[in-house]
C-alpha cells in the first residue's frame, strides 16, 4: 500500500531489518529512550511507492494553545530513505500533511550524518550546518598509525603505564559506568539535560541492551575510563563516555576509544561514529575526535520547518521565515 502510514512500535524494527537501515538511533527502543530527556509521543512513520520507503521516528510534543509540535530523538535520526528510487519528495509533501492533521506548529530535524539525510530534504526543510562530526573509518588501513602522533604517543603511554581496555558486549549492569559519568558531568559543569534520570539508564540496559557494547579502561583494577557505545552493522557509534582525572593523566582517555575502534574492525563494522564537539560546535572536543581519523568528517546539519506560520509568529513573536539561533523559538524561554 504506497502513502504514508504509522506503523505500530511493535513491528517498527522489523521494518527497519527489511529495508536494511536498523541503526540504533531509528530502533523503537531507542526512542522510547529519548522520551525520558525530550517528553513526546512516539510516532513510526513509513511513507512508500513504488520507488522505495522513508521511514521516519519522531516525538511528538504539546504546545501551549492545544497544538504539538515535532522532534527528532536526542542523537540523530530524521526521515530515512531506502530503496532504488527513494521517494523522499513523496515522503515531505504526505508529511506536511500529517503535521495539519495533528496541528503541529514545527518539526525541528536533527540529521543522521552517516545517511547524509540531509541531502534529500524536502524543499520546505531550512538546512542549517552544524560543526562536522568524525566518523573514523575501521577498514582498509592501521588505525594507529593513521590518528595523529599525539594520540599515538597517549596510547603507548596507557599502555606502559598498565591500562587494560575490556570490552563487555550487551552489558546486564551499568552502574559503574552511571558512577563514572555523573562525576565526569560534575567535574565538567554539564548543564542539568546530561545529568539522566534512573530510567534513562534501566531502559538502555533492557530495551537496547543486545546493541550496547561498554569498553572500560582499567588501571591497577580500578575503572579509570569507559565508553558506552552502540553496535548495529555497519557502524559503531560512540554514545556516552565518561573519565576520571587519573585517565587523563595516563593517556587512558585515548586508548578506550582506540580499543573501541579494534573492536569494531575486527568485526566488519566500517566506521566508529564519535560525534563531534558540545552541541554541534566545532570546539575542542570535535578536534579531539578528528584527531583519531583526520579524514573521518562527516557533515552534521540540523533541520527547520515552520508548518504553520501565523501561529509559530503568534507563540514565538519571532518572524517565522527568521529561523536563526535556536528553533523552535517559542520553547527557548522554557529551556
Amino acid at each position: 500500500m504506497s502513502g504514508l502510514r504509522t506503523v505500530a512500535a511493535e513491528d517498527w524494527d522489523g521494518l527497519l531489518e527489511r529495508l536494511g537501515c536498523a541503526d540504533v538511533y531509528l530502533r523503537s527502543a531507542y526512542l522510547e529512550s529519548a522520551r525520558l530527556l525530550e517528553p513526546g509521543e512516539a510516532n513510526f512513520l513509513h511513507y512508500e511507492d513504488e520507488g522505495g520507503d522513508v521511514v521516519f521516528p519522531l516525538l511528538l510534543r504539546e504546545v501551549e494553545g492545544g497544538r504539538t509540535d515535532v522532534v527528532t530523538p536526542y542523537g540523530y535520526g530524521g526521515p530515512v530513505a531506502a530503496g532504488d528510487e527513494a521517494p523522499a519528495r513523496g515522503f515531505y509533501e504526505a508529511y506536511e500533511k500529517w503535521c495539519r492533521d495533528r496541528g503541529a506548529v514545527s518539526t525541528f530535524i536533527r540529521f543522521h550524518p552517516l545517511f547524509a539525510n540531509h541531502a534529500y530534504a524536502g524543499p520546505q526543510v531550512t538546512v542549517e550546518a552544524l560543526g562536522d562530526t568524525v566518523g573514523w573509518r575501521l577498514q582498509g588501513h592501521d588505525l594507529l598509525a593513521g590518528m595523529h602522533r599525539s594520540h599515538r604517543n597517549k596510547c603507548r603511554k596507557a599502555e606502559r603505564s598498565g591500562v587494560v581496555v575490556e570490552a563487555v558486549e550487551a552489558p546486564a549492569d551499568l552502574s559503574q559506568f552511571v558512577a563514572l559519568w555523573q562525576a565526569t558531568m560534575e567535574r565538567v559543569g554539564a548543564a542539568d539535560f546530561y545529568f539522566f534520570p534512573p530510567p534513562y539508564w534501566e531502559l538502555l540496559s533492557t530495551g537496547l541492551r543486545e546493541h550496547l557494547v561498554r569498553f572500560d579502561a582499567k588501571l591497577e583494577d580500578e575503572l579509570v575510563a569507559s565508553a558506552l557505545c552502540f553496535a548495529t552493522a555497519p557502524w559503531l557509534h560512540y554514545h556516552l563516555g565518561a573519565t576520571s582525572d587519573r585517565a587523563r593523566e595516563v593517556g587512558a582517555s585515548n586508548l578506550v576509544l582506540y580499543g573501541a575502534a579494534r573492536w569494531g574492525a575486527e568485526r566488519g563494522l566500517e566506521r566508529f561514529h564519535l560525534g563531534g564537539g558540545v552541541g554541534g560546535r566545532a570546539d575542542s572536543l570535535q578536534a579531539f575526535k578528528l584527531d583519531f581519523d583526520p579524514d573521518g568528517a562527516l557533515e552534521m546539519r540540523i533541520g527547520k520547518i515552520v508548518h504553520d506560520p501565523g501561529f509559530y509568529e503568534e507563540l514565538s513573536g519571532r518572524d517565522p521565515a527568521d529561523l536563526g539561533g535556536f528553533f523552535p523559538a517559542y520553547r527557548e524561554a522554557a529551556g
